[in-house]
């Protein structure tokens, strides 16, 4: 499972150094993408073979299935790392993703996200006061007994 939160700076060929617990659970190949709130998504493969087989199965008749699928399809790359351990983020996603220096890397299950700082401190500001809430909405009460 993905888990953390790490910082490392992108440097201005848009190489980033991921943590090396994160570069062993995602293995040899992966995919980045645009994820969502501005941050990027970065996938196992197996993991992104999932997600590919759910968006195929998407009617290409809705209008929200076709846009999505551009959206997130049009700025995936198959990536893997250098000898030093980075990926090489392409400028449509730094773009997107506001990353300028300084990156958080965190870990949420299946697959990691990258946040530019500043992106990744707003978000987390707006958000770390409703987490209470949030869990509630999420999870009923038989959730806490195991069931």
């Amino acid at each position: 499972m993905l888990m953390g939160e790490y910082h490392h700076n992108i440097d201005e060929k848009g190489r980033l150094t991921l943590p090396s617990k994160f570069r062993d659970d995602l293995g040899e190949e992966f995919v980045v993408t645009r994820g969502f709130e501005g941050s990027l998504f970065v996938y196992p493969q197996k993991e992104w073979e999932k997600i590919s087989a759910r968006l195929n199965s998407l009617p290409f008749t809705k209008k929200n299935a076709r846009d999505f699928k551009r959206f997130f399809l049009s700025g995936a790359t198959a990536t893997v790392f250098d000898k030093q351990g980075r990926i090489n983020i392409t400028s449509p996603l730094i773009s997107y993703a506001d990353l300028i220096k300084e990156c958080v890397i965190i870990g949420v299950g299946d697959h990691l996200e990258i946040w530019s700082l500043e992106n990744w401190n707003n978000f987390y500001d707006t958000n770390k006061d409703e987490l209470s809430d949030i869990a509630e909405d999420l999870f009923d009460s038989n959730w806490e007994n195991g069931d």
